[in-house]
């Protein structure tokens, strides 16, 4: 073996590590611990104590000691730390202090207090033998607190959701609890980084950390969030080389983690900040959310994890007096962080058996400790002494804490508002606009295109939802009326919507990020197709149909042959033939009980919600000639007769309006055909909009079904064909 750097080495080194990272993680993860931990017990079988004593020459012929060989696995460490933190910043959804705010903060400053007043003192009574510098001391005693009193909200968030009480109300307190921790500890590890740079307490250089990191994170909550959500957006709908957007959320996280290094503090925190950022971008779809994770899980977080226990030597711990070091230290921190977070759970409102879980499961280092104490050994903060008792003190908390929160929570009854909660929240897990990330606009200058925007205005304000508006060439009598500049005229009137659907919002969200994209060709079907596999949840299309009412044009069927999702056709009729723009929606829905009927319903409530308008379900009930329920009742009588498929079918509408906070009409004719009862219901009522859930027919042109041909034909208002998707996350089949 050469002692000077070696790739070939190297190479060997990460094959090593990945292996027996990610097969002791998978063996950890069997049993029910987390993964990381098995990562980093790889490690320390391949570090001295293990390999090294049990096959000396191998270790160093794998692992020499020269510095330019231990600086190559260095730089993947670092970068696996600004790697990790990017996904844990992703990973964390701020969403959940809405409705723990008050708890989560008594949890998390109580939580923090105590064990870094625990920690302090631990590192103030500390002999000089077991320091890396006397002169030090200071920074170690700070070192020592923070290791002491921060949580993984990564392991807590996994062990939880392992459990299945991701949504359980104790759940959403530790969860927020724990962002908050982590959130805390990377400011306070960024400005004792700032010391360790110095060297000592220098006032002036700890005031400049200290503001500086502050208008950090003030100015990247607000100025820095639509900016990164726009660079990220460019980068997707402008850059065509493959994985663009990757590239750019990487190069969002190392300018951040410079700028945090520049200002005195550690990288960690502006790789930390990016995550959270990016997490919350609209345009962070779950393909590029599993292309960044795949990236992370598979190569750094194995190899950061691993090479994290080769560093620890637990060949200090046949020493009784550090033995005792390393119990002492691993019991003070799950005290200390069990007695803060139980005495913040009763500060902010929780049972005592509540506050027992908060407590058991606030109690978990995991991979935010391991972080620490590699950063603390990288500034000669920690000695290798300390450094292992430390990683050791991060196994044991991480692998106690599941089985711990298990017990808490099998104690834990599920109280009636906890469980209105939870159905209620299953029931919006099926819906299908929540999952419509971003909005597509195709329309021309006709009546048509002009309802369409109105329409996506209305639905993208409610949400916040972030839209484009591509325009199409339309029909030229239309495009040449001078009122009528449709390139400006349709994105005004999707801003307008917006504008106003966003009032009806509660709570009333940000203002909807409107662009508009005219391609010179005229947005043509190609161009359409293109910009909808950007990631757009749904494309809402407005062009007038065939001009004898029998079908669809042309260029609707060839704007719709290519989609890879949901799309919508809206059709103007009445009076939004002249004012599309403006008034509530009287909103009329067919409902048949199936999926796509639903997601018709849906939009349908939507839309009548961000106007302000009233909206009726249509229901024909086939069992009308059938005595009481049919032969159900017949053979089994009253009591084991099931629901009627017309209660069920209105009856899940209902409940979805009032999710809305919007009163749903319930219509439901027996005996007739749908299209029968369609066209008396319309010949009763003056309906503004007339809403169908349709899937698309095989063949060509362009077929919705023969009921919406007949609506096409024959219907006296407006219409909005809503083709969703078959199943949550999957495209319709065309």
């Amino acid at each position: 073996m050469t002692h000077g750097p070696s790739v070939a080495v190297f190479i060997s080194q990460i094959v090593v590590l990945l292996l027996a990272g990610r097969l002791a993680g998978e063996l950890l993860q069997r049993i029910g611990q987390p993964a990381v931990t098995g990562q980093i017990i790889a490690g320390v079988l391949l570090g001295p104590s293990v390999l090294g004593a049990l096959a000396p020459t191998l270790w160093h012929d794998l692992f020499p000691g020269s510095a330019e060989q231990k600086a190559m696995l260095d730089a993947v460490s670092q970068l696996g730390v600004l790697l990790l933190l990017l996904m844990t910043g992703m990973e964390t959804d701020l969403s959940v202090f809405r409705d723990a705010r008050r708890p989560a903060i008594c949890v998390s400053l109580s939580g923090i207090i105590l064990p870094f007043l625990c920690g302090c003192a631990l590192g103030a009574l500390l002999p000089d033998s077991t320091l890396p510098s006397p002169a030090r001391r200071l920074l170690t005693t700070l070192f020592l607190g923070t290791a002491l009193s921060i949580s993984s909200v990564k392991i807590v968030a996994l062990v939880i959701r392992d459990l299945g009480f991701m949504r359980r109300n104790v759940g959403q307190v530790i969860i927020a609890s724990s962002i908050l921790d982590d959130t805390i500890g990377w400011v306070i590890i960024s400005i004792i980084f700032g010391l360790a740079l110095h060297g000592s307490v220098d006032t002036l250089a700890l005031a400049r950390s200290v503001f500086g990191t502050a208008l950090f994170l003030a100015l990247s909550f607000t100025i820095g969030r639509r900016l990164v959500f726009r660079l990220v957006r460019w980068s997707n709908d402008t850059l065509t080389s493959e994985m663009a957007p990757v590239t750019m959320i990487l190069v969002i996280t190392a300018l951040l983690a410079l700028l945090t290094n520049a200002l005195g503090v550690h990288f960690v925190l502006g790789a930390f900040v990016a995550g959270v950022l990016i997490g919350q971008s609209p345009i962070l779809t779950r393909h590029l959310d599993a292309q960044l994770r795949g990236l992370i899980i598979a190569l750094f977080m194995p190899v950061f994890f691993a090479l994290a226990g080769l560093g620890a030597d637990l060949g200090a711990l046949r020493q009784p007096q550090f033995l005792w070091l390393t119990a002492g230290l691993i019991a003070l921190a799950s005290l200390a962080k069990f007695l803060g977070a139980f005495l913040g759970g009763r500060l902010g409102g929780l049972t005592y058996a509540e506050s027992f879980a908060v407590g058991c499961g606030m109690n978990a280092r995991g991979s935010t400790e391991v972080i620490v104490a590699s950063i603390g050994l990288q500034v000669a903060a920690l000695s290798r002494d300390l450094y292992t008792a430390i990683v050791a003190m991060a196994v044991v908390t991480t692998t106690a804490m599941p089985p711990m929160l298990r017990f808490a929570f099998k104690r834990l009854p599920v109280t009636p508002d906890e469980q209105a909660r939870l159905e209620r929240e299953d029931f919006e897990a099926r819906g299908f606009l929540p999952r419509v990330e971003r909005l597509l606009v195709a329309v021309d200058a006709s009546p048509s295109g002009r309802l369409a925007a109105r329409l996506a205005g209305l639905l993208a304000g409610a949400r916040g939802t972030p839209t484009t508006v591509l325009h199409l060439d339309g029909d030229e009598a239309y495009a040449r009326e001078p009122h009528h500049d449709h390139a400006e005229h349709s994105t005004a009137v999707v801003k307008a919507a917006a504008a106003s659907g966003g009032e009806s919002a509660t709570p009333p969200g940000e203002p909807v990020d409107v662009i508009t994209r005219a391609d010179p060709r005229g947005s043509t079907a190609s161009t359409i197709a293109a910009e909808a596999h950007k990631g757009y949840g749904l494309l809402l299309i407005g062009r007038e149909p065939a001009a004898d009412g029998a079908g669809f044009t042309p260029e609707i069927a060839a704007d719709t042959a290519d989609l890879p999702g949901a799309f919508a056709i809206a059709i103007a009729r009445a009076r939004h033939r002249t004012t599309p723009d403006a008034g509530p929606l009287n909103v009329l829905v067919t409902v048949s009980g199936t999926r796509i009927a639903r997601q018709g319903a849906e939009v349908a409530i939507a839309l009548a919600h961000a106007s302000r308008g009233a909206v009726a379900a249509l229901h024909v009930d086939s069992t009308a000639g059938e005595p009481l329920g049919g032969p159900w009742r017949q053979r089994f009588g009253s009591a084991l007769a099931p629901r009627t498929s017309a209660a069920a079918a209105i009856g899940e509408i209902v409940e979805l309006g009032e999710h809305y906070g919007i009163e749903v009409r319930a219509c439901i004719r027996r005996g007739d055909s749908l299209r029968e009862a369609l066209q008396h219901e319309l010949g009763l009522v003056h309906y503004d909009l007339l809403v169908m859930g349709v899937s698309v027919r095989p063949g060509d042109p362009l077929f919705l079904g023969d009921l919406a041909a007949q609506m096409l034909q024959r219907a006296p208002c407006s219409l909005l064909f809503v083709c969703g998707d078959t199943a949550p996350g999957a495209p319709t089949p065309r």
